[in-house]
């Protein structure tokens, strides 16, 4: 019922920019809170940043604090991440999800529908 696809992944040199976005099926975003998520070679997943269903609050993790912008369009059912001065440790699977309540988007165990994630390569 609920698919959530990211795309804009790829490979790029450190200090380079990207925007990955996120799209959901039908209604899927109304009301809901969004967080991207990451996950390197070796590493679990990590959370990066979240967004509440009107944009009013926004999350991030300190290593991307002041380098990545969450944003989302509800209209069209889109979520989007500015990742700018990109650094090879942020290579990673980057996947976004969907958080029932406002409270839990800050834990991974607060999403219950999850995309199949797109690939970010930093080179140095």
């Amino acid at each position: 019922q609920v698919q959530l696809v990211e795309s804009g992944g790829g490979l790029v040199q450190a200090g380079d920019s990207l925007r990955l976005s996120c799209a959901a099926s039908g209604r899927a975003f109304s009301s809901y809170a969004v967080g991207w998520f990451r996950q390197g070679p070796g590493k679990e997943r990590e959370f990066v940043s979240a967004i509440t269903w009107n944009g009013g609050s926004t999350d991030y993790v300190d290593s991307v604090k002041g380098r990545f912008t969450i944003s989302r369009d509800n209209a069209k059912n889109n979520v989007y991440l500015q990742m700018n001065s990109l650094k090879p440790e942020d290579t990673a699977v980057y996947y976004c999800a969907r958080a029932p309540t406002a409270r839990g988007r800050l834990r991974r165990d607060g999403y219950d529908y999850w995309g199949r994630g797109t690939q970010v390569t930093v080179s140095s």
